[in-house]
């Protein structure tokens, strides 16, 4: 059994969606911002920075999330993946680890439109960070050319991960600039997987609302 500890709305979204595409039985553990449930000393001992994802498996825990999706990928799921070897495995790991340059920016972003009180909020940082955002977006935007998915060979794990990011990146960017990434965020959006993962998610306390702020000011 996979289990997930979990907080709605994080980078943990990313395995609990990549589960339910891979169709791996698992068990979810939710957590909260609230509290001290993430610096309690027996979570800790699972994720050493306090932070989720973190997932137990096979007698051992892993909690970085591209690191837990090579592995599901490689141990249950090489579908999903490509291995070494493949032609497409370099471009597959770029992508996969994309996801956390997105991410960056995004944790900027929330930290500045949700976290800090709004006295010491800072427009600049806002704007810069909308805009490096969006140039990542960019880059998907001038990859996908004219496919479905990230890699030519169709969709992978890679897809999950800036997938991931690139959903949480439409609450700070419009993505009406970005007609190819539109397209891909709505095909991945309508999959059985991410919806399945979007029910389970849990309840919203971090993203009350549907859009923060705009790359172009």
């Amino acid at each position: 059994m996979i289990i997930l500890h979990h907080v709605p709305q994080t980078r943990s979204f990313r395995v609990l969606w990549f589960l339910h595409e891979a169709g791996l039985e698992h068990e979810l553990r939710y957590h909260s911002f609230a509290g001290k449930a993430l610096r309690d000393p027996a979570f800790l001992a699972l994720s050493p920075a306090g932070r989720v994802p973190a997932v137990e498996v096979d007698g051992g825990t892993l909690f970085e999330s591209a690191a837990i999706l090579e592995y599901l990928v490689e141990t249950r799921a090489p579908a999903l993946g490509r291995a070494p070897g493949h032609a497409e495995r370099g471009r597959y790991l770029e992508w996969l680890h994309y996801g956390e340059t997105i991410a960056q920016h995004l944790a900027q972003l929330t930290f500045h439109h949700i976290v800090l009180r709004p006295e010491d909020r800072s427009p600049v940082v806002q704007r810069l960070e909308s805009l490096r955002l969006h140039r990542t977006l960019e880059g998907i935007e001038a990859a996908l050319d004219d496919r479905d998915w990230i890699l030519p060979g169709g969709f992978s794990a890679a897809d999950v991960m800036i997938g991931s990011s690139t959903d949480l990146a439409r609450r700070f960017v419009r993505l009406d600039t970005l007609p190819r990434v539109a397209a891909w965020h709505a095909r991945l959006t309508a999959r059985p997987g991410y919806r399945a993962a979007l029910a389970a998610d849990g309840r919203a306390e971090l993203y009350l609302h549907d859009f923060y702020g705009d790359a172009n000011g």
